[in-house]
């Protein structure tokens, strides 16, 4: 088995840190401060149709640029902080001899930065952050990330994808792996009960399930 992981709002606990950059944004653009509830229940990628949301208007492509800038400057000033049991899955998936990756849409440099400060590189086979402008679904992204791993054939692929989003799971399914999602990152729960995928609960819960339907996939 492999893992693919997520790394915003699933390995990393940065909802606040989300919540924080965002009040930081809102008020350039006449928003006002929300809570993490509100932060969890409304939020959408890319970012500029988040604040859509927030605001009840489009913004601009120079708001755009000027708020994601600033909304990347906040959070990079933010230590890096891991989901309670990080580690310990992390340890737990490397023990049992499966490998593991990290593969996340935020830029690279800040991905492999985090993941430096946070002393964890070490688990992983492959880290891929995004490396062209932001917004677009993480499919590709994971076609890539599993092509470059030699995991290229529907066989070989006894993949799992843990993370926190709707788009996590959507590219799982579309590169023929199993999708997981844990409730417990940047998304609400409940809406990610809508999309019809496996959900659980804490990140630990979500791995189990994982580890259950990969071996389930490979009986039938």
């Amino acid at each position: 088995m492999h893992v693919v992981w997520d790394w915003n709002g699933t390995l990393k606990d940065d909802l606040d840190d989300h919540v924080a950059a965002l009040n930081a944004t809102l008020p350039a653009l006449g928003g006002t401060p929300v809570d993490r509830d509100t932060y969890r229940t409304e939020h959408v990628m890319p970012l500029a149709d988040f604040y859509a949301r927030l605001l009840g208007r489009e913004i601009s492509e120079q708001e755009r640029a000027i708020s994601n800038a600033a909304f990347l400057e906040h959070l990079r000033a933010r230590p890096v902080r891991l989901h309670d049991r990080a580690v310990e899955l992390l340890s737990l998936v490397q023990g049992t001899g499966h490998t593991q990756s990290l593969l996340s849409l935020c830029p690279h440099d800040t991905l492999v930065r985090e993941v430096e400060e946070a002393g964890i590189g070490h688990f992983f086979t492959r880290i891929d952050g995004r490396t062209g402008p932001s917004g677009g679904s993480k499919a590709v992204p994971l076609a890539r990330h599993l092509d470059a791993l030699g995991l290229t054939t529907e066989r070989e692929r006894r993949v799992l994808v843990i993370g926190d989003s709707l788009d996590d799971a959507d590219a799982a399914y579309l590169n023929g792996a199993i999708g997981v999602l844990h409730g417990e990152g940047l998304h609400h729960r409940d809406r990610l009960a809508e999309g019809g995928y496996p959900v659980a609960g804490p990140l630990a819960d979500a791995l189990v399930l994982g580890c259950w339907l990969i071996r389930f996939r490979t009986l039938i």
